[in-house]
């Protein structure tokens, strides 16, 4: 009886941790691109909405946009922030993508496509909280391409 007491609390006290980072994590939320600071490479796909959110000990990020040529873009990443590749899906650019916790407000972004690193940048929140950039270099057709996304939190 106390060996099953003790095993609930812990797993309580594990529930009560994963639920507290996200909860405290300020990238959690729902973030609308600022299309007016943001400075989007030709020929990216813009990223529009992006969602943070808890999946078990994991977080979820999903992602919908438009491509360069207008199409409808979605996919899906679920992962922890320890900088460790977790697998993309809708995503034909890219295969894997890991983010790295820097600080509390700054992720390091890395996506991969066959093992090969295609893009890299910084996520950083506001101390307010209320607006989130996106600091990227990409590697499109051999050449790299900068570009810095405004989002704000709804």
């Amino acid at each position: 009886m106390k060996k099953r007491s003790v095993v609930l609390t812990l797993v309580f006290c594990l529930l009560g941790l994963s639920v507290g980072f996200a909860a405290e994590n300020p990238n959690m939320g729902t973030w609308k691109l600022n299309e007016a600071k943001s400075k989007i490479p030709a020929g990216a796909t813009k990223n529009t909405t992006v969602v943070y959110e808890p999946a078990g000990d994991s977080v979820k990020v999903t992602i919908d946009g438009t491509t360069a040529d207008g199409k409808p873009a979605h996919n899906e990443w679920t992962g922890k922030f320890d900088g460790k590749d977790y697998p993309v899906t809708g995503d034909p650019n890219v295969d894997t993508r890991s983010l790295k916790m820097v600080n509390e407000r700054t992720l390091d972004l890395t996506a991969k496509k066959d093992g090969k690193v295609i893009t890299h940048g910084k996520i950083e929140v506001s101390k307010d909280g209320k607006t989130r950039t996106v600091d990227l270099e990409t590697t499109a057709n051999g050449k790299k391409v900068k570009g810095k996304m405004w989002y704000d939190k709804q």
